[in-house]
Parts: structure tokens; C-alpha cells; sequence
């Protein structure tokens, strides 16, 4: 096979970018490992950023989004059994966040490319990659794999890995030639699903001397909630009266509120990183999202970190195809990590406030209220946690 472009990964990042350059008249092909129902049934983040939800908007993908979407205009911060709501209407005029599943993001995407049959190699087994590592116009960058069993190459002008933190695409790069940036956080997430109304309109973000909690949603029917856990949690320690008993513990309120519970149908722990690689792109193979960088769910930020990588390379590649230009691919890696490292400060910052770390003192909890207190009655605090979190300006 030949193509333009050759997709490694049939997640948000790919599937965005082959969609935006199939609207420039870019032909691309995906090549995915799992299958389609496994990409669409796997529960991953569910929160967008406006841009986010702008650009599938406006790309043709966002119909579904817009009747099912669940658009939030604040968020509440709850500490000393007590809640502050951070109001983005008035912090951040014109922008919020979509609850939206990341599986009905991929099947929007996959309805979308299918369509105008794009073409998207599921169950690949067997990817490799090669002749990627030279610059000149007469390297022909190839990925091999099996198709059904049979050995098959895919080459193209240029190859997107586009296929996650345990992909192919960042280990086939020598190495030296990538710098690691890494913190692994001692502490974990356990996530649960219930079938259960939200007992919330709005996120809640709670500080509790026990350890962080999250209360969050993926339908008005469906509630998804996160306890800080050890990193290492066995999940069959904690059947679900435990999970209940301590969630109703952390999101306590002196308010009149309750914690509305239902039949938990999944729960696992996940633990936590920051992660970058620089740079990312190494000849005519570029790195976006996962595969270049993870952030601590806190600031709900990696779909849409990788959606602002795609556009970035999507235009650069346009250009490339107009105008013969490369001035822009070859700035790729800049222009992406002034906004990966703008969203890694956010997200560790969040991470930081909200969380207890092993070994804290009686003076790091007073330290985090104060911060706590701070943002919840400084408006200029207040605005600078509200335009991050509704998203930096997409560039």
C-alpha cells in the first residue's frame, strides 16, 4: 500500500488527524492493533476542553455532541466540609467544558472516516517500523504488519505514532535521541462507574485529610467517581460498600448534600504520571498524544492535549502538500511542547493542591487549605484556574 500519510494508532489522535487531512485532500491510512470494538468500548476520559469541542464541530464530527453532550459553565472545589464553585461563565466568558465519553468521540470519528471510505487496518499484528529516520525527500518511510495473518507494508511520505504511552512508534527511535522528563506520583486512582444519577450538576474536586475523591459523570444516568488509592491497590480489597462508605466520607458536606449510590458495573486503579519526551519528532516520524506525553487525570487534560497536537501537524503537513513549505513540520515539536508543558504545570498544580502525598506533615496540610482558600476567594486565581481548565487558546 502507499500513501500520504501513515497512521500508527486508531485512538482521538489519529482518528482526528486523519480526519483533518482527509478535508485537505491528504490521504492517510490507520493502522490499529485492537479492533473497533474493543477502541470504542475501552472507558477513557470523557471531558473536553471548548476547543476541543469547537473543532469537532466545526470538522463535521460533533452532531452527536451536540444533542448529548453535557455542557458544564463551573466546577466546585469542596474543602473543611465546605464548597466553592468556580464560575467560568464570569472567569472565562464564551468557553466550558462537554462531558462526553471518549468511546462515543471514537465512534463519531470512525462513522466519519468510514464514510468517505478512509481507510482503518484493524487488528494489525506484528507493527514495526522503518526508514523513518531520514529527512530527505527520497526516504520512504515504512510500516509493516500483518493483515489477516498475511505480512503487508504500508509506505508513506510521512508516519504519525499516534498509538499511545506502551505503543511502537516512541521505542522504535534510537535511543539518545529522545529526553525523558518523568515524575511518577505516589498515589493511584480508583475509578468507579455506577449506575447512578450524578449527585452533582458540576465536578466535584474534593480535599480530604483521607485522600483526594472526584465526583464526576458520563450520562445523566451514569456517575463516575475516583478515590486517591495506593498506586498499587488490589482492587478485590475494596468491594463496593468499602468504595461507598469512604467515598460518602471524602465528599461530606455540611451543606444538606448527599451522595446519591447505585449498582458499581467497573472499577479498577490506575496510577499516575507526568511524562514528556523531547522532541517530539525524529526524521519523518512525529509523536502526539500518549505516545509523546501523559498527564495526572486531574486537570482532564489528555484527549484534549492530543486533539491541540493533531491540528498543530495537520496544518503543518497542509502546508507541506500546498506549498512544498517544511518550515512548519520542522517546528512541530516547539510549537507542541509550549503547550504540553503550559498543560503539565496546570495538571501538576491540581494534582499538588488536591492530593495528600506520603510523608506529609501538618504544615504541607495547612499549606494546601491555604492555597485551597486562596483560589476559592482570589479572583485572579480563580481566572487563572478557570482558563486552564476550559482550555488554552488552541494554536
Amino acid at each position: 500500500m502507499r500513501t500520504q500519510v501513515g497512521i500508527v494508532g486508531a485512538g482521538p489522535a489519529g482518528l482526528v488527524l486523519s480526519h483533518l487531512l482527509h478535508l485537505q485532500g491528504i490521504e492517510s491510512v490507520v493502522i490499529e492493533s485492537r479492533s473497533r470494538q474493543y477502541c470504542e468500548e475501552r472507558v477513557r476520559a470523557g471531558l473536553l476542553e471548548q476547543g476541543t469541542v469547537d473543532l469537532l464541530i466545526e470538522t463535521g464530527v460533533g452532531e452527536r455532541l451536540k444533542r448529548e453532550g453535557l455542557l458544564h459553565h463551573g466546577i466546585k472545589l469542596r474543602f473543611g466540609r465546605r464548597t466553592h464553585r468556580i464560575d467560568f461563565k464570569d472567569l472565562a466568558p464564551g468557553r466550558g467544558v462537554t462531558i462526553y465519553p471518549q468511546q462515543k468521540v471514537l465512534g463519531d470519528l470512525f462513522d466519519a472516516r468510514l464514510a468517505t471510505k478512509g481507510r482503518i487496518v484493524f487488528e494489525a499484528e506484528g507493527v514495526t517500523l522503518r526508514d523513518f529516520d531520514r529527512s530527505e525527500s527520497s526516504a520512504r518511510p515504512t510500516i509493516e504488519f500483518r493483515e489477516n495473518g498475511k505480512p503487508s507494508e504500508l509506505i508513506a511520505d510521512y508516519i504519525a505514532g499516534c498509538d499511545g504511552f506502551h505503543g511502537v512508534c516512541r521505542p522504535s527511535i534510537p535511543h539518545g535521541a529522545l529526553t525523558v522528563f518523568e515524575r511518577i506520583y505516589p498515589f493511584g486512582w480508583l475509578g468507579i462507574l455506577a449506575q447512578a444519577p450524578p449527585s452533582s450538576d458540576e465536578l466535584i474536586y474534593a480535599y480530604h485529610e483521607r485522600g483526594f475523591a472526584l465526583l464526576t459523570m458520563r450520562s445523566p444516568q451514569i456517575s463516575r467517581l475516583y478515590l486517591q488509592c495506593k498506586p498499587d491497590e488490589d482492587i478485590n480489597d475494596w468491594p463496593d460498600e468499602r468504595i461507598w462508605n469512604e467515598l460518602h466520607r471524602r465528599l461530606e458536606s455540611d451543606e444538606g448534600w448527599t451522595l446519591t449510590e447505585g449498582p458499581i458495573f467497573q472499577k479498577g486503579v490506575t496510577g499516575m504520571r507526568s511524562f514528556v519526551v523531547e522532541p517530539m519528532q525524529f526524521g519523518k516520524l512525529f509523536l502526539a498524544g500518549d505516545a509523546a506525553h501523559i498527564v495526572p487525570p486531574t486537570g482532564a487534560k489528555g484527549l484534549n492535549l492530543a486533539v491541540a497536537d493533531v491540528r498543530i501537524l495537520a496544518r503543518a503537513l497542509t502546508e507541506f502538500y500546498r506549498s512544498g513549505r517544511r518550515d512548519l513540520l520542522a517546528q512541530y515539536s516547539t510549537t507542541c511542547l509550549r503547550r504540553v508543558w503550559q498543560v503539565q504545570r496546570f495538571s501538576w498544580w491540581m494534582t499538588a493542591m488536591l492530593h495528600i502525598f506520603d510523608g506529609d506533615n501538618p504544615f504541607d496540610r495547612r499549606r494546601q487549605t491555604a492555597e485551597l482558600d486562596y483560589v476559592t476567594t482570589s479572583r485572579a486565581a480563580a481566572q487563572t484556574l478557570a482558563e486552564n481548565y476550559v482550555g488554552l487558546p488552541m494554536s
